[in-house]
């Protein structure tokens, strides 16, 4: 092979077999949503989760999802108990995809016993699907 060819970059590695495929993309399901996921649950009144916004304190109330609790990654530990039913699953997003407060959230809340989904694209996606926010601007009605 010359220093000219063109080598695939897509192919290089050999796709899985699709019953390998099939488990990996089911176990991302496992612990991924996306805001059109969680917006068309919230809208049919599917209460089966509890929204958690693991931004600051002053990033939540410049602007948080409808319905969202805030509860800051940093703060997340045993006393939390009290606030989230251990029964119902949870919900975390932050600002976006350059964002890891809701990872680390997550983790915790995991740790604490917690089903978990992260919000793909955070806020930053719930806006670019033009759903609302609550802000001091624009309450949510």
């Amino acid at each position: 092979m010359t220093s000219t060819e063109i080598r695939p970059r897509v192919t290089t590695a050999a796709s899985a077999a699709a019953p390998l495929a099939a488990r990996h993309f089911q176990w991302r399901l496992e612990f991924e949503t996306d805001p059109s996921d969680v917006h068309a649950d919230l809208e049919a009144g599917i209460a089966d989760f509890v929204l958690v916004d693991t931004r600051s304190r002053e990033a939540f109330a410049a602007a948080h999802i409808p319905g969202a609790v805030n509860m800051p990654y940093r703060e997340i530990d045993d006393t939390i108990l009290e606030l989230l039913p251990p029964h119902r699953s949870v919900v975390v997003y932050c600002d976006g995809p350059a964002c890891n407060a809701a990872t680390r959230g997550a983790a915790a809340l995991a740790a604490l016993g917690y089903r978990v989904k992260e919000m793909l694209g955070g806020l930053e996606y719930w806006l670019r699907e033009g759903y609302p926010v609550e802000s001091p601007e624009s309450p949510a009605a």
